[in-house]
């Protein structure tokens, strides 16, 4: 199709635009959310996909009602279910050579890929027109079976997918190419010139199996199975830290290159660097002021801090400062155009990389103790319950009297009448007693309690997932040891003045600038996807409240019991509600003209913006820069409504991006970890269930694997029953005892099980071995 074809067929709702999920685990699945928000519309097979990839935004034309999928109403229509496709799977993880489908039948027009006009018209079309609603099929038939809308796709609108990916190389005789066999099997095989080999490749090429190469696919025919390509880097050796964190930012196409030289031309050249007397004159001076960070003790980007004063009524002077990027950040300059490029700093286990130079992230900007340095300040008159009084904006100069770790902080928090000794602190600013910042703290933990209690009980929500942190050598930067991170009072203390500067900010550019603001919302989750997990959770027996944002947080934290295992039990329902929820998103408020969809659900506030980040995330420095406009400190910014869409749009790719290469990083280091220090036991608790696997949360690492039922050692068969939306495994075990019965395990959501975590033989991946119940079977 042409691109005026497909413009024409997205106004007639005859097409569909909208992002492909591939399916990570059956890669010929593929699938699209609906316009109307009812189940999900499937590809089915690489041929309907028509060489787009996973991530990028497709148009597709939904089949005939006779080639819809038929499947049963009990059954996953997301990817999630299996069938027999396990066998295949394994075949994949061996990277064995697996059956192609046939040909194309339709083609894609490939000077789609970079018409960013048609681009915007059809993100104007997705924002304002979902098509006509097509027929509703997911009301279950007579007999039980419900039908799946399936679709093919007829053009590419956005490559979001680099095109590049990690992978090994085979060596093919008789042929002028070998193959190359992506590590992720959603994308195809790809031919490369043996030209472009290495060398001995022809003549050693045993020598290359282990070895991880990145490839970028460079052409793919319409009427091909396979993709060309050129290779772009040997890695290294597969299974080691650093190659394979390499293959994830390039996959990812993170920038992690250095900074070029025009970037840094645009930094301040003489260093030591001091405020000019010219600007320190139009800020409001507070360096007088007891102001400190927050911050992980490995923090060096320090974006925000904080300062609490008790005023003569007995009221509070609370102010959080956030550093003023935009200062040196100048619009349209090629520092400017990297920041907005990157998007955003991305955080891996072992390191940053970073949106801006580290002279700016890590020093000028950093909000570093005893160091004069320049802000944008939200100061409040509030009191001790909570109630904002006024509330004034502006830009300052501040001087942090003491860089605090947020265990610091917890300590003052728990010891409220101790008095605390230099030593036990890090250098501060002799200026300040101790005693003075502890009372802060302490001032500050008591008003957040206060906003905190009030945010829940006006119906917010927080939906918390477990995170694994670890502990690195500090020479070779290895995994010596992983903890699931705890998140306490001096964490919620800290999260909730940047929630209330956020959401004052919000409401302060909006007024200023109705049709330019860059704000964040967060649509309500799927309603289809609600009342099945509503549905799940009537025949668990368990009394949730789906209805809103609050009645759910209410829900959470109050029906699960109070025994050893209620917290596991929390944390699977918690997962569990987080697969309906959707994604929240920056937008320009000149796009969306119902204010209704600016709404933040989660949160449960008309408006909300990122204020506090701006050395780690572009939206912010865009946010400070209507700020500073309207408060007539800073020129008017330079951007159409229209190009703020547009950088918002490229800000949420960077940031989804951003949080999917910070958990493969981890899943890297803790595999790492397990190959050093396992075979790991731990006991799980099963968060799924599907006709020939369940999926666990292993408890001890907060990791979640799935477990195959068909290599479970000393399972003598399983089968799978599923009554509505209940499903349950029974697992047949032979005895150890020959003269012994069989034992027969029952798996269903919440089942206590034990597993052991054992490294694969020739990477940095793990599976999850089920390990056999007791003679009573539990």
């Amino acid at each position: 199709m042409t691109s005026e074809e497909v413009s024409h067929g997205l106004k007639r709702g005859e097409l569909i635009q909208a992002q492909l999920r591939i399916n990570p685990k059956k890669y010929h699945e593929a699938f699209i959310p609906s316009p109307d928000n009812t189940r999900d519309i499937f590809l089915d097979g690489i041929v309907a996909r028509n060489r787009a990839l996973n991530g990028d935004i497709v148009v597709v034309q939904v089949l005939p009602r006779e080639q819809w999928k038929v499947v049963r109403s009990d059954t996953d229509c997301e990817g999630a279910s299996e069938s027999d496709t396990q066998k295949e799977y394994m075949m994949q993880k061996a990277q064995k050579k697996t059956e192609r489908p046939p040909k194309p039948d339709v083609s894609v027009d490939d000077r789609c890929s970079d018409q960013d006009e048609l681009i915007s018209k059809m993100q104007n079309i997705a924002l304002t027109h979902t098509g006509e609603p097509l027929e509703d099929p997911s009301t279950p038939r007579s007999n039980g079976e419900i039908l799946q809308k399936t679709a093919k796709v007829v053009y590419i609108v956005e490559k979001k997918h680099s095109r590049a990916v990690t992978g090994f190389l085979k060596f093919l005789p008789d042929k002028p190419f070998a193959m190359f066999s992506p590590v992720d099997h959603r994308v195809p095989r790809i031919n490369v010139p043996l030209t472009d080999c290495p060398e001995d490749f022809t003549t050693r090429p045993g020598d290359y199996t282990s070895t991880l190469f990145i490839c970028r696919i460079t052409n793919w025919a319409a009427d091909s199975n396979f993709a060309e390509g050129q290779l772009a880097k040997t890695l290294g050796q597969a299974g080691e830290i650093e190659p394979e964190t390499e293959g994830i930012l390039t996959e990812y196409d993170v920038d992690f290159s250095e900074f070029p030289e025009e970037v840094l031309d645009c930094l301040p050249k003489i260093l030591p660097w001091t405020i000019p007397p010219e600007e320190m004159s139009k800020r409001r001076d507070l360096r007088k002021e007891c102001i400190f960070t927050i911050d992980p003790a490995t923090a060096r980007d320090l974006d925000d801090a904080l300062s609490c004063k008790q005023l003569p009524d007995g009221n509070f002077e609370v102010g959080v400062h956030i550093a003023d990027v935009s200062y040196f950040v100048e619009e349209g300059n090629s520092l400017d155009a990297i920041a907005s490029q990157r998007a955003t700093s991305v955080y891996l286990v072992q390191k940053v990389i970073p949106m801006l130079p580290r002279l700016l992230c890590e020093e000028l900007c950093s909000l570093n103790p005893i160091a004069d340095r320049l802000t944008f300040s939200v100061i409040w008159k509030i009191t001790p319950e909570g109630k904002i009084l006024s509330e004034w904006f502006g830009r300052s100069v501040i001087c942090s009297c003491v860089k605090l770790s947020y265990d610091h902080a917890q300590s003052m928090i728990e010891a409220p009448e101790k008095m605390f000794s230099a030593e036990e602190l890090p250098p501060v600013d002799p200026k300040y007693p101790i005693d003075e910042i502890h009372q802060a703290v302490l001032n500050l933990h008591s008003i957040a309690k206060n906003l905190r209690a009030q945010r829940f009980s006006g119906g917010a929500l927080r939906l918390d997932q477990l995170k694994l942190s670890f502990t690195l050598d500090k020479e070779t930067m290895m995994p010596q040891g992983c903890y699931i991170y705890q998140y306490r009072d001096s964490n919620k203390l800290v999260e909730e003045f940047m929630l209330l500067a956020n959401i004052a900010t919000a409401n302060h550019i909006y007024r200023s600038f109705p049709e330019l603001a860059l704000l964040r919302r967060h649509p309500p989750p799927k309603a289809k996807l609600v009342d099945e997990l509503q549905e799940l959770c009537d025949q668990l027996g368990i009394d949730i409240d789906l209805s809103s944002a609050g009645a759910l947080h209410k829900s959470l934290n109050t029906i699960l019991g109070d025994d050893e295992y209620s917290s596991a039990r929390k944390e699977v329902l918690t997962h569990m509600c987080s697969r309906p929820m959707q994604m929240a998103q920056y937008f320009c408020t000149g796009v969306l003209k119902e204010k209704q969809f600016f709404k933040h659900y989660a949160l449960n506030v008309p408006l909300y913006t990122h204020f506090t980040s701006p050395i780690r995330r572009y939206a912010d420095i865009i946010v400070h820069r209507l700020l500073a406009s309207s408060l007539n400190c800073g020129s008017k910014l330079g951007l159409t409504t229209e190009q703020v869409q547009k950088q918002a749009s490229h800000c949420n790719d960077k940031k989804t991006v951003s949080k999917r290469v910070q958990e493969l990083s981890s899943e890297l280091f803790f595999g790492v970890f397990v190959k050093d220090c396992g075979p790991l036991d731990s006991e799980a608790m099963v968060m799924g269930v599907l006709d020939q696997s369940f999926d666990v949360l292993v408890l001890r690492y907060g990791v979640q694997k799935r477990i195959y039922c068909k290599s479970v050692a000393g399972l003598d068969s399983f089968h799978h029953r599923k009554v509505g939306k209940k499903s349950e495994l029974t697992l047949v075990w032979t005895p150890e005892d020959p003269e012994a019965g069989l034992i027969e395990q029952v798996i269903s959501i919440f089942t206590l099980v034990e597993v052991q975590l054992k490294a694969d033989n020739t990477s940095t991946k793990y599976s999850a071995m089920l390990k056999r119940p007791d003679e009573n079977g539990s």
